[in-house]
């Protein structure tokens, strides 16, 4: 079974939210057959690298709120947070574009620590001091952290086009399947969880999912095949493997 989750490192929303379906999927049964496929998605596209400012003064700006009202939202975001065990500073972190953190997470993704990255990424905007958005050399130690090799997350920083149609076509699927918030988690093409929702409503969703799987169903007659006891010959097993 495959779980694809659409995401953004600047949405704290999605940090909740993959601590609480990893939770449980710790705890599912079946969590050895399935399969978890991350996907970009970005909050604020049309951002510009280079345009960065705090947090506050883009929610401000954004959802027309207060300053006050502003901060007592990431005063309940921090406390969600520290539910489930994660560190967040709900003063002083900056908001930017994410587009280059997601040509790495691709890059990433072809060497197999797609998801050591997007934690690490995680960690360094909601919890660490130093902004991944103004310091393209932190970006650079994050993800050799994370076991990236150096030179090739600053090639991928240096062309802009490298692993942009990887993004874009994540996007365009996320637009496709209605996607318009994240995280939005998508079971088997079957089951579509908006949200960081509870991790008793991704275990209800899991179970759900994993329970009305369809059994596979014959295109075909039998043919001939192998199997533990060999490969079949006129209807009787060899001794030959194949």
């Amino acid at each position: 079974m495959r779980v694809e989750i659409w995401s953004d490192i600047a949405c704290p929303w999605c940090y909740v939210g993959k601590a609480r379906f990893e939770k449980a999927l710790a705890a599912f049964p079946h969590r050895d057959g399935v399969e978890v496929v991350h996907r970009s998605f970005e909050l604020d596209p049309g951002r510009a690298k280079g345009d960065v400012e705090p947090v506050h003064a883009m929610l401000t700006a954004k959802y027309k709120m207060s300053e006050a009202q502003a901060l007592a939202g990431e005063d309940r975001l921090g406390a969600q947070a520290a539910a489930e065990g994660l560190d967040y500073r709900s003063r002083g972190r900056d908001h930017g574009s994410t587009f280059d953190l997601h040509r790495l997470l691709h890059l990433a993704a072809d060497h197999g620590r797609r998801e050591a990255l997007l934690d690490a990424f995680y960690r360094a905007n909601f919890a660490a001091e130093r902004s991944v958005f103004t310091d393209d050399d932190h970006v650079v130690e994050v993800a050799v952290a994370a076991g990236l090799d150096k030179d090739a997350v600053r090639a991928v920083l240096a062309d802009p086009t490298a692993y942009a149609e990887r993004v874009r076509a994540d996007e365009r699927e996320a637009a496709a399947l209605g996607v318009t918030g994240v995280p939005f988690f998508v079971i088997d093409r079957a089951y579509g969880v908006s949200g960081a929702q509870s991790a008793e409503v991704f275990t209800d969703a899991l179970t759900r999912a994993w329970g009305e799987r369809a059994p596979l169903a014959p295109a075909a007659p039998g043919a001939e095949v192998c199997g533990p006891d060999g490969c079949a010959v006129d209807g009787a097993g060899s001794g030959a493997g194949a």
